[in-house]
């Protein structure tokens, strides 16, 4: 029996019922079909408020994943010569741990399908988005406080942004291949990893 939702919008429906199939079963094979029966709606409806299944993944991943990290992102061009550098990155990786940690169990299945992941791409450059992009405002920014002398010159900043959150990956799949949720202490291993990272 569906749930009494008079209250949320067709589209917050279908938001929640997609988190719900993505997170018990992975994008890949999630169906749009299952997706709209767990909302209550037809797959007709479903498609009248977004375009495939991957825009719907993206929907959820900015809408519905409890993170702060895309903000933290979009945020760093305006914190270009403010706070401590380390702070800064020490948040992102924090809030990197925290959005990798929701989101890998949903993805991974992505990479058992050659087919699959190679639809997912393309609907993700349609919408201009992509893992990319977060790796792309790290790298900028770092580059931007190495032309303050505030980060080392001789750092590579796209090396330095694909390690950092290389390494906040690794410590979210070895959290899931082990079986726990949690990182014992995110902001901990955060701040190690940019220690190692940036010469001091």
């Amino acid at each position: 029996m569906p749930r009494d939702t008079s209250s949320r919008s067709t589209r917050d429906r279908m938001l929640d019922a997609a988190l719900t199939v993505m997170r018990d079963r992975g994008v890949a094979r999630a169906t749009t079909r299952e997706i709209a029966r767990e909302a209550g709606f037809s797959e007709a409806a479903l498609y009248k408020h977004f375009e495939d299944k991957t825009a719907l993944f993206v929907a959820v991943l900015v809408e519905r994943v409890p993170s702060r990290f895309t903000d933290v992102l979009d945020g760093l061009p305006a914190r270009v010569g403010t706070a401590d550098v380390e702070e800064i990155l020490v948040e992102v990786a924090t809030e990197a741990v925290a959005f990798y940690r929701e989101t890998f169990p949903m993805g991974a299945s992505l990479f058992s399908e050659p087919a699959i992941l190679a639809a997912h791409r393309a609907a993700l450059a349609r919408l201009g988005t992509g893992p990319h992009v977060a790796v792309d405002g790290l790298a900028d920014y770092l580059a931007a406080e190495a032309r303050l002398g505030r980060v080392d010159a001789a750092t590579d900043p796209r090396a330095a942004a694909l390690l950092l959150l290389g390494a906040c990956q690794m410590t979210t799949f070895l959290a899931a291949f082990g079986g726990t949720d949690r990182t014992a202490d995110p902001r901990g291993l955060a701040r190690a990893a940019v220690r190692g990272l940036l010469p001091r």
